[in-house]
């Protein structure tokens, strides 16, 4: 199970290669060099360490969230 701080720590390194992407620069993570072209893995990224987050702070279960259309 990941715990709060992996996935915090995780998060926070994909938050800095989103950063640095959009700087126009490039960024390295886990020995692969990432650059512009790579934005949308990096948002895909950030998405899933965010759901990793969520659900270590949650204890670990899943949220599920409902959407409803008002009449």
């Amino acid at each position: 199970m990941i715990t709060v701080e992996q996935a915090q720590a995780a998060l926070a390194a994909w938050y800095a290669a989103s950063l640095a992407v959009a700087k126009s620069q490039s960024y390295e993570i886990e020995g692969r060099k990432l650059t512009r072209a790579d934005a949308a893995e990096i948002r895909q990224q950030i998405t899933f360490w965010e759901g990793k987050l969520a659900a270590a702070r949650n204890g670990g279960r899943r949220m599920r969230i409902g959407y409803g259309v008002a009449e």
